[in-house]
């Protein structure tokens, strides 16, 4: 397939709120520099190349974006290449951000907000962006501490206009318990890929039973985290992706997507060749024998 045929309306849609998505969307943690994310050393992305990706997203298709402002590197901040990019910004664009984390100008991390400090990170959000409401905020978490103060802050910006759709990220089954019983939750955003551990697919699967999306992240680079794909594929993703004639990449994302149709896709790159690449492993299929492989136990967990 090639990229003038992919289209992201191919991974299949879901109803975010009250927004329809493709499946497949697009993060940009990757785009304010190159290499390892939040890294001080990572040398800052060009900008034109940037806003062209993000441009080129739409293009495809993609309709789903995964943003913060703590997304940013020495010179470039995803919110803003968000907003020089796309704005006006198309009807049927959903932009996800989160709250919670902060970094100084320096790029150190600075302690999660608590909830005072959350109306102030919406507001820089919306002001980055160039928007008068979020459309979906993401309360990130670390740890298993109860987030129903932090989350029940988020629900009252949500009564004032500010956001209009909520979820949690990085979460226990015990946290979603939490928020749902504070105010509808949309979604839920966490590590989880192919070897993820089986509690990780029993939350995803919790999540499909409520109706809620269930957005991993990490999902190609695994164990590797901030700094991309480090660990070698398995022999079966790479014979997967050989009957298919694709890269692993496409492979891991394939999988996740069909893990349920409430799971949404947020890969993200600075490359337009494996954005292309990205966005067409919406399409592919692969077979019941081909998913057992992929099932199978593999030297990786994510």
């Amino acid at each position: 397939m090639t990229s003038q045929t992919v289209n992201a309306a191919d991974s299949g849609t879901w109803m975010l709120g009250d927004r329809t998505v493709n499946r497949l969307g697009f993060g940009t943690m990757r785009l304010p520099q190159t290499g390892e994310a939040f890294s001080p050393t990572a040398p800052p992305r060009d900008r034109d190349q940037a806003i062209a990706v993000l441009r080129r997203a739409v293009e495809l298709g993609v309709n789903h974006l995964d943003t913060a402002a703590f997304y940013f590197s020495s010179l470039r901040s995803a919110n803003e290449l968000v907003n020089r990019a796309l704005a006006p910004y198309p009807d049927d664009l959903v932009i996800t951000t989160k709250v919670g984390p902060g970094r100084a100008p320096s790029g150190d991390w600075l302690p999660h907000a608590d909830p005072g400090r959350l109306r102030g990170q919406v507001e820089e959000n919306l002001r980055q962006l160039g928007r008068d409401h979020l459309d979906v905020v993401n309360l990130r978490v670390v740890g298993a501490d109860s987030i129903a103060e932090r989350f029940g802050a988020l629900a009252e910006l949500r009564e004032a206009g500010l956001v209009r759709h909520l979820g949690p990220s990085n979460v226990r089954p015990h946290h979603l318990a939490e928020a749902v019983a504070i105010a509808p939750v949309v979604c839920v955003q966490n590590m989880y890929g192919i070897g993820a551990p089986r509690e990780q697919s029993e939350f995803l699967d919790l999540c499909g039973e409520q109706g809620i999306a269930f957005v991993p992240f990490y999902a190609i680079a695994g164990p590797g985290r901030t700094a991309g794909a480090t660990v070698a594929d398995s022999p079966a993703i790479r014979a997967v992706a050989r009957s298919h004639g694709v890269g692993t990449a496409q492979i891991r994302l394939a999988w996740t997507l069909h893990r349920g149709p409430h799971v949404l896709a947020i890969p993200g790159t600075g490359d337009p060749v494996h954005l292309a690449q990205n966005v067409a492993a919406g399409s592919l299929r692969l077979s019941r024998d081909e998913l057992d492989a992929l099932d199978s136990p593999h030297p990786e967990e994510v």
